[in-house]
C-alpha cells in the first residue's frame, strides 16, 4: 500500500468533506440530546469551616499549625463520611432510606489553599437538597471532628447556599468534546477510505500504482 502525501490529503479532505460534517453533526447532535434531555442535572454547594486548636504555646501553635495542615484532609474526608456523621446528617435533610455508605458519595471534603479552612461539598440532583446536606455534614462534623480529635476551636464560616445552575452535564464542554470527537472520527474515515482505495482516477494513480510512464490520456466524450 503506498503512502498518502500532503497533497492526496487535501485532495481527499475537499473532495470528501461532507463525510467529515456528517460526522461532526452526528456527534453533536447525540451529545446535545444527551445533555440536554437525558442526563439529569446535578448540583453542587458548598460550606466551609475554620478548624485550630485553642494553646498559648508557641511551640504548640507551631506544632499544630503542621498537624492541621494538607496531611490531615484525609482524616476529615474519612470523618465527614463516616456513618456516625452521615448517619446524623441524613437525620437532619430527613433522608433514611438510603444506605449511608450510598449516601456518602454526594459529600466531598478539601482542603482551601494550604490553610486551615475546610471546605465540604455536596451534591444532589435537587439544588434546595444539595445545600441542606452540606450545611447538615458541616454541623455534624463540626460536633464530631471535635470530639474526635480533641479540636476546642471548629467553626463554620459559611453555610452553603441554594444553588442556581448545575454542575453538571457541563453542556458547553460536552458538545465541545463531541464536534473534536466527530473531526477526528470522520478525518480517520475519509483516511481509512482514500488509504485502501486501489481504484485508479488520474494519470498520477496509474504511475503511482503501476510504476509506468503515461504515454497518453484518452479523453472520455459524452454520446
Amino acid at each position: 500500500m503506498e503512502e498518502l502525501d500532503l497533497r492526496q490529503l487535501a485532495r481527499m479532505f475537499f473532495v470528501k468533506w461532507w463525510v467529515i460534517a456528517l460526522c461532526v453533526f452526528v456527534c453533536a447532535s447525540g451529545s446535545a440530546v444527551l445533555s440536554f434531555f437525558i442526563m439529569d442535572p446535578v448540583y453542587e454547594s458548598s460550606s466551609t469551616l475554620y478548624i485550630s486548636k485553642k494553646t498559648d504555646e508557641k511551640a504548640d501553635l507551631a506544632y499544630n499549625d503542621v498537624l492541621l495542615g494538607a496531611q490531615l484532609v484525609k482524616d476529615y474526608r474519612e470523618i465527614a463520611k463516616s456513618r456516625l456523621v452521615i448517619s446524623e446528617a441524613m437525620k437532619k435533610v430527613g433522608i433514611e432510606d438510603v444506605d449511608p455508605d450510598v449516601f456518602s458519595k454526594k459529600v466531598n471534603v478539601s482542603l482551601k489553599n494550604d490553610t486551615r479552612v475546610i471546605q465540604i461539598t455536596a451534591q444532589d440532583g435537587d439544588a434546595q437538597m444539595s445545600a441542606d446536606i452540606a450545611n447538615a455534614v458541616s454541623h455534624v462534623f463540626r460536633d464530631k471532628v471535635a470530639e474526635i480529635m480533641r479540636l476546642e476551636n471548629v467553626q463554620i464560616i459559611d453555610s452553603a447556599v441554594v444553588p442556581q445552575n448545575p454542575v453538571k452535564p457541563n453542556k458547553k464542554l460536552n458538545i465541545a468534546i463531541s464536534v473534536v470527537l466527530g473531526l477526528m472520527i470522520g478525518c480517520g474515515i475519509v483516511i481509512g477510505i482514500e488509504y485502501f482505495d486501489r481504484t485508479i482516477k488520474s494519470p498520477e494513480d496509474v504511475k503511482r500504482i503501476a510504476d509506468l510512464p503515461v504515454i497518453g490520456v484518452i479523453p472520455e466524450f459524452e454520446q
